[in-house]
């Protein structure tokens, strides 16, 4: 089989030498037709850009994942960095803002 990709090879050649040891292919009486029917034939016709739309959609779930679970790992290693893992750290409150917020919420 190897021998068959030179350029200089004969295939009948190749044919005889694989019935001579035993390999033989058989196809049915239809074969032809339903391969034709199969590569020629009236199937399933898809539009290319529903086939796009959808293919462009499973992509951009597969990124929008990976990059919200990079930027929350992100966010973990700045907070442990920076040794304050708390909710007004997360939030990005710290002290004065908190009074600020209390001002402007009660008029106090």
């Amino acid at each position: 089989m190897i021998n068959s990709l030179n350029p200089g090879a004969d295939a009948a050649d190749f044919a005889r030498q694989l019935e001579n040891s035993g390999v033989s292919y058989d196809f049915g009486e239809d074969f032809a037709a339903g391969l034709s029917e199969k590569l020629f034939g009236q199937g399933m016709v898809t539009s290319v850009e529903a086939d796009f739309m959808t293919n462009l959609s499973s992509v951009f779930y597969r990124i929008a994942f990976t990059g919200v679970a990079t930027i929350i790992l992100l966010l973990i290693s700045i907070f442990i960095m920076e040794g304050s893992l708390s909710v007004n750290s997360f939030l990005g409150i710290t002290d004065t803002i908190d009074e600020s917020i209390v001002y402007l919420l009660t008029g106090n």
